[in-house]
């Protein structure tokens, strides 16, 4: 991150700084010591507990998507006669309802076989003007032969607070350390919207495994590093690494066997042959993808579209491994201390607001660099608040994790990760970064969060 458009960008820092620190002394004035007191005590609970490693949650979370059904609901039923229709199918371990474009429900059972019995249950349309795709996913719609006691059924909100709202929320706030929890508690993704997102990419898996039965489809990016934002686009990774790794190829007496397969100049070549295919299933057979589109030339080939029963905008890529590395490092410096996240969603809303970054692609610092330049900030602090990179790969022991040649090796483990020594409070650490950067020279210098040098 260099030139002079980011150091002009970054002018707007210096600009807030007097402003921030003014604001700063007169909440710590009301508060006294509380602050501090608090971002301790936060900072202590965060460590005490037992936290699961970014491996071992997304196989739970990959567990549970296998085990839902996504149905389109209408606008009125009776909810307990409807969980009663599904409990004749099997047990039901969650469900809850949304808004997107009506209002559907998504249902976790307990057992895979119930979802078998529903299914079986269930009939294939038929239109007296059209033909349907006998193409038979667990979307499914539900339907009724009378009303079921027509009540209105609680949705749960899948999209970002309106700024008003958002506003106001903020302005009943007692101190800047809670203005910024107040935002990461509005702002981050739900429980219900990770499930949610997660079973998308199941959905989109029974598309990719009826060529490739093996494959897998991974959420990456925002929906599992922890810094995702309610209503941001949801990253997939078209995973067929296992396809070669199933083969025993075991020698029966004096001869092995191979597939026949088709051959192509490079990588690269598959990549694009495979998307192009899955591209053409998901748009004529996948229930609810629209607006299908094949970015196949661009430096990381890709198919983007919208999964409108979802209400999110999909970018389905299977050549970008090292992406999935770097969610899982996020995933760790988001949950390594509670300050982190809530420091990156303040940063990010300010960000936005004085159009420092943007939604539309152009000379602007993306939400990734500027992550970046708060990891590394924290990293600065005396004493630090989170690791270096070198310091988490030397707690990896004999692990070793490469990427594409490249050395992506760090510890899995946030419980072997020594406790931050750093108690500063947010209110601090905010006034503090915008001075931090106000300073920096963006021409002679960039920023490492491996060794925490300017470069």
């Amino acid at each position: 991150m260099r030139g002079a458009a980011i150091s002009t960008v970054m002018a707007s820092c210096m600009k807030m700084c007097s402003l921030t620190r003014v604001t700063n002394r007169a909440v710590s004035t009301l508060g006294g010591n509380k602050l501090k007191v608090s971002a301790e005590e936060a900072t202590v609970a965060d460590q005490e507990v037992t936290r699961k490693s970014f491996t071992d949650l997304q196989r739970e979370r990959h567990k549970q998507a296998n085990l839902s059904v996504l149905i389109s609901c209408p606008p009125y039923f009776n909810e307990n006669k409807f969980m009663k229709y599904l409990s004749q199918h099997g047990k039901v371990a969650n469900h809850f309802f949304y808004e997107s474009y009506g209002t559907h429900a998504v249902v976790e059972f307990v057992e895979r076989e119930s979802i078998d019995s529903l299914r079986a249950a269930t009939r294939v349309p038929h239109g007296d003007d059209e033909c349907v795709v006998p193409f038979k996913s667990r979307l499914l719609t539900l339907k009724s032969d009378r009303a079921l006691d027509r009540t209105s059924i609680q949705c749960l909100r899948q999209s970002a607070v309106p700024i008003n709202e958002l506003i106001q929320k903020l302005c009943k706030a007692q101190d800047i350390n809670e203005q910024v929890y107040t935002l990461l508690d509005e702002y981050q993704l739900t429980d219900e919207n990770i499930r949610l997102r997660f079973l998308v990419s199941s959905l989109i898996k029974d598309v990719a495994t009826a060529y490739f039965p093996e494959a897998t489809v991974d959420p990456f990016g925002s929906t599992v590093n922890s810094f995702g934002k309610l209503g941001c686009d949801l990253d997939l990774f078209l995973d067929l690494d296992n396809i070669g790794k199933s083969s025993t190829g075991k020698a029966a007496g004096s001869f092995t066997s191979e597939y026949l397969m088709k051959h192509v100049p490079s990588g690269r070549v598959v990549t694009q042959r495979i998307l192009s295919v899955i591209s053409e299933c998901i748009d004529n057979f996948g229930p609810g993808c629209t607006g299908v589109q094949k970015i196949l030339n661009a430096r990381c080939p890709l198919v983007r579209f919208t999964h409108q029963p979802a209400g999110l905008q999909c970018d389905l890529t299977s050549d970008n491994r090292i992406a999935l590395r770097s969610s899982e490092l996020l995933y760790i410096y988001g949950n390594y201390d509670n300050r982190v996240r809530a420091l990156v969603f303040a940063l990010r809303c300010w960000a936005r607001v004085h159009g420092i970054t943007s939604a539309i692609p152009g000379a602007w610092i993306t939400n990734f660099s500027l992550t970046m330049m708060v990891l590394f900030f924290l990293q600065k602090r005396n004493p630090p608040v989170i690791p270096t990179l070198d310091q988490l790969k030397s707690l990896a022991g004999k692990d070793k994790f490469i990427v594409d040649g490249n050395d992506c090796t760090f510890v899995s483990d946030l419980n072997k990760i020594p406790p931050s020594k750093n108690s500063e409070s947010i209110d601090v650490l905010l006034c503090d970064f915008l001075e931090f950067y106000g300073n920096f020279d963006f021409i002679k210098n960039g920023i490492n969060i491996r060794k925490v040098k300017s470069s």
